[in-house]
């Protein structure tokens, strides 16, 4: 176990995970993106004009990103659901920001904040000082800003006429270290010349979700050749945006009906995206659920049958505790693999599922790249969360069919859900059995 991983959550108040009373049968929506949302305020901060965002995700993540750009000089006015973004003519110097334990506002905001004409001070919370840093600022030193550090905290002194230019980099802990910079770089005198060095890069559906929302604002960039993204200096439109429903959010209330046997609907689940969140739809599937897509929602529907499962998660890590939540009731034994990088996420994941699952009575061990859980009858017990909302997830999907199972603390999921628990809690009582259904009981039928 890991340093940082010896240390659970921060005490806070425990949530019994409610037990599913019948199979799931419920319509849950689900809030914006939150990869959508913070990519979309990066990029409005450094239009030419004015751009409003409709739908963005209201949560710690997002908030921590408004307030970093508000320091910076972004003038932001929230109505609602309604967002108005006001670049200023020159972003401003001297202020602190707080990252929090958002990976998003630690690697999106400093390659901005190289725009400013002085020193910026980045902080945030304890468990962000062990994430991985050193990359993104090591690129910025060679493409003109200075830094005193290499982690959280740290002080980074820019310039309104960054050089930019060419810069290699090793990426494969992160893909965030490549959007960072390709965020920024069509503002930078010489735009960036991005090449990748070392293991592939984790997750590059969000890459490429930065690129096509860079090219809709009129951005011009290369990525024909592999590992390379080369991005011209220019100007970049301002255009209002809407933002999509965060599917690695709707992968909890899925994975719901397919380990109670019930069915669940998520609106407006887009025919086309670039979320890593999607791939859910074909995790399940391999479960055995059966996943249908109709006129802008998606279903799922449990069978009953849970199987192992051996599937590569490297493009959709951020699954990964969910998904290892649902192969813990699976039938056989499943493989997750390529998702070594985890370990530097909100806390060492692998290590936490690992110690979870077992606490549990499941039989899961690290690997490599990955774990290998083998299912056994489980039990109650608390499931720490280790300040992480994947966790938190993964516990509540548990928790359905697995008596006396405790969260140490749930508030964690308000770093990019805050309406989590409401959510959870409205799917259960949606689905409780009709008394007048003379039929309720067999068609409760658990799965467990």
């Amino acid at each position: 176990m890991s340093d940082t991983q010896s240390e659970v959550s921060a005490p806070g108040p425990r949530w019994s995970a409610p037990s599913a009373p019948a199979p799931i049968r419920a319509t849950v929506p689900i809030p914006g993106s939150k990869s959508e949302t913070n990519r979309a305020l990066i990029i409005a901060a450094l239009a030419e004009g004015p751009s409003v965002i409709i739908d963005g995700l209201d949560a710690r993540d997002t908030r921590l990103m408004r307030d970093a750009l508000r320091t910076l000089g972004v003038r932001i006015t929230e109505q609602g659901n309604r967002w108005q973004i006001d670049p200023p003519s020159r972003l401003r110097a001297g202020g602190r920001i707080d990252c929090g334990l958002a990976g998003t506002v630690m690697r999106f905001v400093p390659p901005v904040a190289a725009l400013a004409p002085g020193p910026v001070i980045f902080d945030g919370d304890q468990q962000a000082y062990a994430r991985p840093m050193k990359v993104i600022l090591e690129a910025l030193r060679r493409l003109g800003a200075r830094t005193d550090r290499s982690a959280l905290p740290f002080t980074l002194t820019g310039d309104a006429n960054l050089a930019g230019g060419p810069v290699t980099l090793d990426a494969s802990e992160s893909s965030q270290f490549v959007s960072g910079l390709l965020l920024s770089g069509a503002r930078y005198a010489n735009g960036v010349d991005i090449r990748h060095e070392g293991p592939p890069i984790p997750s590059l559906p969000h890459i490429e979700m930065t690129v096509a929302m860079l090219r809709a604002r009129g951005v011009e960039v290369n990525d024909s050749g592999p590992n390379r993204w080369i991005v011209r200096p220019g100007r970049i439109a301002a255009r209002d945006v809407t933002i999509e429903p965060d599917l690695s959010n709707a992968a909890p209330f899925l994975a719901a009906a397919a380990v109670t046997g019930g069915t669940v609907t998520v609106p407006g689940w887009p025919a086309h995206t670039y979320q890593p969140g999607e791939q859910i739809r074909d995790i399940l599937q391999r479960f055995g659920a059966e996943v249908n897509w109709h006129g802008g929602e998606l279903q799922v529907q449990g069978t009953y049958h849970l199987h192992g499962v051996d599937v590569e998660l490297h493009g959709a890590s951020e699954l990964t505790p969910v998904v290892a939540a649902v192969a813990a009731l699976a039938d056989s034994t499943s493989h997750l693999r390529g998702i070594a990088h985890i370990r530097g996420h909100e806390t060492d994941r692998l290590a936490a599922l690992e110690t979870e699952l077992n606490r549990l009575g499941a039989h899961a061990s690290q690997t490599e790249d990955g774990l290998v859980i083998h299912p056994r009858l489980l039990g109650g017990d608390i499931w720490h969360t280790y300040a992480d909302h994947r966790m938190a997830q993964a516990g509540a999907v548990l928790g359905l069919v697995v008596p006396d199972v405790e969260l140490d603390d749930v508030t964690c999921t308000a770093k990019t859900m805050p309406e989590f628990v409401d959510l959870w809690n409205a799917m259960i009582v949606e689905s409780q059995p009709d008394p007048a259904d003379e039929d309720a009981g067999e068609q409760g039928a658990p799965l467990w």
